[in-house]
């Protein structure tokens, strides 16, 4: 006899308010990760925060205003946290509402499962189907492991969030305290801007070094999704997918009929991702897609599940690198922009994979103020946050040209990082590089 959970969901369904009103002073709210965070239930937190003290909330990648951070901006209550910044979480921290927590992404679950207290968990989910789970949809990251460890677990379902394939990526009812059901809405969009001239050259640099049957991961931003553009124009084929992010130009590729993932070792014709933002069309496509595999962040992350793929590449953005390699990518200075997120991971899995590449990318320079700067610096800006050491780098591109630093001395990576650094910068570099005894003084 087949068995119904209805009556189990109608009983634990409640509404945003009355799931609110479960939070008490000094709690820890974990609102999840970007199309996995809560609406309805922000909003009715929002609406109570100055009856409550001390109440934390942590997340990621936050794609709409939170509604219960903003309420009480003077007294900065509650005060969010953010493994990795959105545009919205940077813009909170700027203004001392959002406090930053560094991570290796892919070590996220155990963290959750070793480390991290939460009272009350709220994820929005797909409605739950005939067997009693919710699907953490396209937001797949840790959640698992937030249901194993919150206190009381609460989901907010919402008809629009795709339903996906895969492992640890759905809660069942008997695991959840209360059912928030929004009905259909709409889910967030986040938009690439477009390729510029820098970001096109860049990516002619680095899609001439993909082979057949590589298998690929994408970062967020318009220079990696570039890559996948002119792949979908070149005559490379076979390609495969293991990314973090699953991203619009992916979509592109797979229609143009160059993903088959028929080499991949790791999730075979299957293209393998742990979250997805982007546009409608995309959530359409991963929706019921047998094509996707959605696994939680460290079956996506862990170089050693990276590695398993052959020809892996990994590509990933840097905004700032020192003349002996080590790469800056979260942050301007002491102001916090990202977070490593995957992207040391992946540099280290795609290096360990037989013939895999990793390609840190970057435009030689950048505006500041009323002036223009070198990407490329002797030595990194004060407080900056080195998210790749020098160590790992494998390639770095800019728009004129590219270098691999493996295996080359200090002096040697000076002189190479400084013949892609904008011509305009190039004299400086060389002779910043012979002060600070980076490079010998009499000769280049």
């Amino acid at each position: 006899m087949k068995h119904s959970f209805d009556e189990e969901l109608k009983r634990k369904t409640v509404g945003a308010e009355q799931a609110a009103a479960l939070v008490k002073s000094g709690d820890w709210i974990e609102y999840g990760f970007g199309l996995g965070q809560s609406d309805l239930f922000d909003r009715a937190l929002a609406a109570r925060v100055r009856q409550l003290r001390d109440v934390k909330v942590r997340g990621t990648l936050a794609l709409r205003p939170r509604a219960a951070v903003e309420a009480d901006r003077e007294a900065r209550q509650p005060r969010d946290h953010s493994w990795y910044f959105s545009g919205l979480e940077r813009r909170m921290h700027d203004r001392g509402l959002c406090h930053h927590i560094p991570m290796n992404f892919g070590e996220a679950p155990d963290y959750y499962r070793r480390f991290i207290e939460v009272d009350v968990a709220v994820l929005k989910t797909a409605p739950m189907d005939e067997h009693g789970f919710f699907n953490f949809g396209a937001a797949v990251t840790y959640h698992k492991a937030i249901t194993e460890r919150a206190r009381k677990v609460i989901v907010e379902t919402d008809a629009a969030m795709p339903y996906v394939f895969g492992v640890e990526n759905a809660v069942h009812i008997s695991a959840v305290d209360h059912v928030i059901d929004a009905g259909e809405g709409a889910m967030p969009e986040l938009k690439n801007p477009p390729a510029t001239a820098v970001d096109r050259k860049v990516a002619e640099l680095i899609a001439a070094e993909i082979e057949n049957g590589a298998a690929i991961q994408i970062g967020i931003g318009a220079m990696p999704n570039a890559v996948c553009q002119l792949l979908a124009e070149s005559a490379v084929g076979d390609l495969g997918v293991h990314t973090e992010m699953f991203v619009d130009s992916l979509v592109d590729l797979y229609e143009a009929g160059k993903v088959t993932g028929a080499r991949k070792t790791l999730d075979r014709y299957q293209m393998t991702y742990t979250f997805a933002a982007g546009s409608e069309r995309m959530y359409r496509f991963l929706d019921r897609n047998p094509a996707c595999f959605a696994g939680p962040v460290d079956y996506t992350n862990l170089p050693h599940r990276i590695m398993q793929n052959e020809r892996t590449v990994a590509i990933c953005n840097a905004a700032q690198i020192d003349l002996s390699g080590q790469a800056c990518s979260e942050s301007a200075g002491i102001r916090q922009i990202s977070g490593t997120g995957g992207q040391l991971q992946f540099i280290r899995g795609a290096y360990a994979s037989r013939g895999g590449k990793a390609f840190l990318c970057l435009g030689s320079t950048y505006e500041r103020a009323d002036r223009r700067a070198s990407r490329i610096v002797a030595r990194i800006e004060p407080g900056n946050i080195v998210t790749t050491p020098r160590t790992d780098v494998m390639y770095v591109v800019t728009e004129f040209g590219m270098v691999n630093l493996k295996g080359k001395s200090v002096p040697e990576r000076a002189r190479a990082l400084i013949g892609i650094a904008h011509p305009d910068f190039r004299e400086q570099l060389e002779r910043e590089a012979r002060e600070y005894g980076i490079l010998p003084r009499s000769v280049f």
